[in-house]
């Protein structure tokens, strides 16, 4: 008998805002939360029995938050109340640490806490004020981390369909005696994307993956590029296409999967490479982020 069952959980923006999860072909749709306020990023710790998720609340007005619940939903608690993070994105657990990180798309920053909301750190300031938050190139959108390489990632997605978007990397703490607003350890890693969105990290095969919303033929596709090219510079390789309005990405390296959902209500299946790409689900309002986890057999969702 399997010892763990695996489970999709994902942010629908649209309809009242709202939390369910899925089997990975699409069935056993589950609704565990409402009434979430534009939410955006999930992420889930799936030994704790906690989903978390970011609310953009409404981007001019510095409302942003993040809540967690029990996997079936029960036991809803705020954690990063209103106003500390301007407009948290994309959501990031990571279980060596015991950290949640995000991006803050106004705030112009990446940002970290503990996972019961305490001890709110921002990594990297991007900009600062009214003028600069005018600058959507400075807009804090993904985030992945990768611990053992001790690097953080994150997107900066530029207006619709500019080709200004860049993904960039740091150390995960900040270098002794500087600011986030200025960081000596910043690498830009690729430059004159459409619109890069969500980040993902394959840390075995050392390959970052993400999502861009930009115009076709770069944009509203899924990406890949080797973090460490053995010969040159990285270059990015398109792995799907046609997406509409891609936002949300999450990987599953044993079993050579990725999950992806687009604005247009989609969630799709398909090999690491791009092939075998179906529509495990359509329709489903406008969706944003995606979590794949593990569950022990048994658990409650």
């Amino acid at each position: 008998m399997p010892q763990h069952q695996e489970r999709l959980f994902v942010l629908e923006a649209s309809s009242g805002g709202r939390l369910f999860s899925v089997n990975p072909d699409g069935s056993d749709k589950k609704v565990l939360v409402t009434g979430c306020r534009i939410p955006d990023g999930v992420a889930v710790d799936a030994a704790a029995g906690h989903v978390y998720w970011t609310n953009m609340g409404v981007p001019p007005e510095n409302d942003g938050s993040i809540e967690r619940v029990d996997l079936d939903g029960g036991n809803r608690t705020t954690i990063v109340p209103s106003g500390v993070t301007h407009t948290p994105k994309q959501l990031h657990f990571e279980a060596a640490g015991r950290k949640l990180y995000w991006g803050d798309r106004e705030g112009m920053r990446v940002m970290r806490c503990d996972l019961d909301g305490s001890h709110v750190e921002t990594l990297v300031q991007a900009g600062q004020g009214a003028d600069d938050r005018r600058d959507e190139t400075r807009w804090c959108v993904g985030v992945a981390v990768d611990p053992v390489g001790g690097h953080l990632y994150w997107s900066q997605k530029g207006p619709s369909d500019a080709g200004l978007g860049k993904i960039l990397r740091a150390g995960i703490d900040l270098p002794a005696g500087q600011s986030a607003a200025e960081r000596g350890d910043i690498e830009v890693l690729f430059e004159g994307l459409p619109e890069p969105i969500d980040l993902e990290l394959d840390p075995l095969q050392q390959m970052l993956y993400w999502t861009d919303r930009g115009d076709p033929p770069r944009g509203n596709t899924v990406n890949r590029a080797p973090l460490h090219p053995p010969d040159g510079p990285r270059t990015p390789e398109i792995l799907l296409t046609h997406l509409m309005e891609g936002i949300g990405l999450t990987l599953d390296p044993d079993d050579d999967r990725m999950y992806v959902t687009d604005l247009a209500g989609n969630v799709y299946a398909a090999g690491l490479d791009g092939s075998d790409r179906r529509e495990i689900l359509v329709l489903q309002g406008n969706l944003t982020g995606i979590a794949r986890a593990m569950l022990p057999t048994g658990t409650r969702v």
